[in-house]
């Protein structure tokens, strides 16, 4: 796997975002990735999106939310918060019609990005727990840490 760290490369990346069809997105996240990793799948999405979260360190952890409307994750906002553990949600028309549409659908990549961009933020380890909430059309993610734990 090659790697992303230059800064050229990472520019590159980070340009102005160009559309790309819904059907084309789910094609590569819902059909080939399983596919490819099979049972694996949600673990390594997670793992996944700690490495994209490492590629792509935020300045502080409210930059997460144009990240995500850029990546086309979906809209991120914080739903509670407290001393050691912080919940989001996620919405957009895609999760609505994933949640609707398929049995089973992860949201692993999603977590792993935030759990990683905690960690770099706050210096601890950190762990996020999806929940998807299929009759509110969102999403919920828990980052949780503990101010004793160190990265």
């Amino acid at each position: 796997m090659s790697e992303l760290t230059s800064v050229e490369e990472k520019s590159k990346v980070e340009e102005e975002p160009l559309t790309v069809p819904a059907y084309g997105y789910e094609l590569l996240r819902e059909i080939l990735i399983p596919d490819l990793l099979g049972r694996d799948t949600p673990d390594l999405l997670y793992w996944a999106g700690k490495r994209i979260a490492r590629m792509f360190p935020l300045e502080n952890i409210e930059d997460a939310r144009s990240f995500f409307a850029k990546a086309g994750w979906g809209t991120l906002e914080i739903a509670k918060q407290t001393k050691n553990e912080i919940e989001y949600t996620i919405t957009s028309p895609l999760i609505e019609k994933r949640l609707k549409e398929k049995g089973k659908c992860s949201f692993q990549l999603e977590a792993g990005y935030l759990a990683q961009q905690h960690e770099h933020s706050k210096q601890v380890i950190a762990e996020a727990f999806e929940d998807p909430k299929r009759r509110n059309k969102k999403i919920m993610i828990t980052v949780r840490w503990d101010s004793k734990d160190p990265a």
